[in-house]
């Protein structure tokens, strides 16, 4: 079964003020339940804002990222699955 792609907007407060070190920590914990969960999920990155992350991952469905959010306690605010992907070069014909 092929992984779906998710973006998983997290409100953890004054998160943009955390030191590296808290970072690592969250990280670490994250990765920890990734390995239990197994391969229907995957993290592919996190964007840091003042009160939110938003995170990129793959998974099997969004059950998958709620299971992850309950086991690492990082709640999945909002979550939404990206059906396509554009950029600047969107506009060239694929010819």
């Amino acid at each position: 079964m092929a992984l779906r792609k998710f973006i998983i907007e997290r409100d953890i407060p004054a998160v943009g003020s955390f030191e590296r070190e808290q970072l690592r920590g969250a990280a670490a914990k994250s990765n920890e339940v990734l390995a239990a969960l197994g391969p229907d999920i995957q993290w592919q990155e996190s964007y840091v804002a003042a009160d939110k992350t938003f995170c990129v991952y793959l998974a099997k469905d969004e059950d998958t990222i709620k299971k992850h959010a309950e086991l690492s306690g990082f709640p999945a605010t909002k979550i939404t699955e990206i059906r396509k992907m554009i950029d600047p070069t969107t506009e060239r014909d694929g010819a």
